[in-house]
């Protein structure tokens, strides 16, 4: 018995001693493999899957997928801020839910639905406060960034005639310097700036009668203008955020005027910041054009005729050329302008259902989502040449974490 035991107990001594070298040997390879270099979060991004609630993590540089978020519910309109850092996302659900993501890990780490129906959020200048635009119920609601508690909630609660109290589905909500906020009231016709400065008490400053029904909304690249589009009426509202007493403009009224008004097959969009040098290029409602702007008189100075009903018009990064999409059923093309000669220069056509675009930092590539193609391409800007595609399942939003840094969007 005795000499059963001495020899297994040799034989499993000697595996042991063979095991530990192999993994000696192994620790030893793995020290002499070049490590991975870190990443980064000024190279990641998200693009939204719309019809599966998920979101895919990209990177810019390699122009490859890292991986998926899942569980974030209704994107059929979603939008997406980051924290300062970039290393976290607040993504904007249709059905109300706000959800704070981490890019590295890629894991949702807090969700709230905070809302029936919303479309849109933004970040205060300083990255403490998360605020959502509301349709369902009408107003916005302020949460702490870092643990999605609600701070404050406002209801965009209007006198309408013989509806008093009644409440406005909420757009164009930008940050602003300070822990404000800027947005429009689509059915009271008004812009209200919400001051945060004290969450517990917020002060609320309003504009009145800027005209019918505000749709969305930008602040220049400044942060001097808050620029509402109206689609119940040619013409756009415009507040100089830095006079000593702000007061709403009119501007371009009656752009459309005396021209046969046309259906308006999907409503444009003006957060692509499409200010490039000195001029603002803007989308027509329900029009085949471009208009050009002048930002220091706020006058028309050209039009360009584009494809289609352009839904949003964004300019490169350094304002070289302006990117335009467009409704149906003109939404397989994307058009290219040139803003020195204000022409056309190249018609691409990405794949069906074109929905959103979105710049690399430095503006050598543009992202395209086209929903029904199943694919994002990746464009160089400077010969148009297609360098990736990425698939994709119904992508729309593209958003990268360089935004981190810009106010605004």
């Amino acid at each position: 018995m005795r000499s059963v035991t001495l020899d297994w107990t040799h034989t499993a001594c000697a595996a042991m001693r063979r095991a530990g070298a192999a993994a000696i040997v192994a620790a030893l390879a793995a020290c002499a493999a070049p490590t991975p270099a870190p990443l980064g979060t000024g190279d990641l991004g998200l693009v939204v899957g719309r019809a599966s609630g998920t979101l895919t993590v990209v990177n810019t540089s390699d122009k490859t997928a890292l991986g998926r978020i899942e569980g974030l519910g209704d994107l059929s309109h979603a939008s997406i801020v980051y924290a300062r850092h970039g290393g976290h996302a607040y993504v904007f659900g249709r059905d109300g839910a706000l959800t704070k993501v981490n890019l590295i890990t890629r894991r949702i780490e807090a969700r709230v639905m905070q809302a029936g129906n919303s479309i849109g959020g933004a970040i205060s200048q300083d990255g403490t406060l998360v605020a959502a635009q509301n349709y369902t119920p009408g107003g916005i609601k302020v949460f702490d960034a870092r643990t999605l508690a609600l701070v404050a909630d406002i209801p965009a609660v209007f006198d309408a005639p013989g509806e008093p109290g009644k409440r406005s589905r909420v757009v164009g909500l930008a940050d602003l310097s300070g822990k404000r906020f800027i947005y429009s009231l689509f059915d009271a016709d008004q812009i209200w700036i919400a001051d945060l400065s004290d969450a517990s008490a917020p002060k609320l400053t309003k504009f009145s009668n800027i005209g019918r029904q505000p749709y969305d909304a930008l602040v220049t690249p400044d942060g001097r203008h808050y620029i509402a589009g109206l689609f119940g009426e040619d013409g756009l509202a415009m507040i100089d955020l830095w006079a000593p007493e702000p007061k709403v403009r009119r501007i371009l009224g009656g752009y459309g005027r005396g021209q046969q008004p046309l259906p308006v097959f999907k409503m444009p969009h003006l957060r692509g910041w499409a200010v490039a040098g000195r001029l603002a290029w803007l989308p027509a409602i329900g029009r085949h054009e471009v208009l050009v702007v002048d930002t220091d008189t706020w006058q028309e100075v050209a039009r360009v005729q584009v494809a289609g009903q352009p839904v949003f018009v964004m300019a490169q990064p350094d304002g070289r050329q302006v990117w335009v999409n467009f409704a149906v059923p003109d939404y397989h093309r994307v058009q290219v302008i040139d803003t020195q000669s204000r022409r056309i220069v190249k018609t691409l056509e990405p794949g069906a259902a074109v929905l959103h675009m979105e710049f690399t930092p430095r503006g050598e590539a543009v992202w395209i989502s086209s929903r029904d193609a199943n694919r994002v391409s990746v464009i160089d800007t400077l010969g148009f040449a297609t360098l990736a595609t990425l698939p994709v399942e119904a992508p729309s939003g593209i958003f990268f974490a360089s935004r981190a840094a810009r106010l605004g969007l």
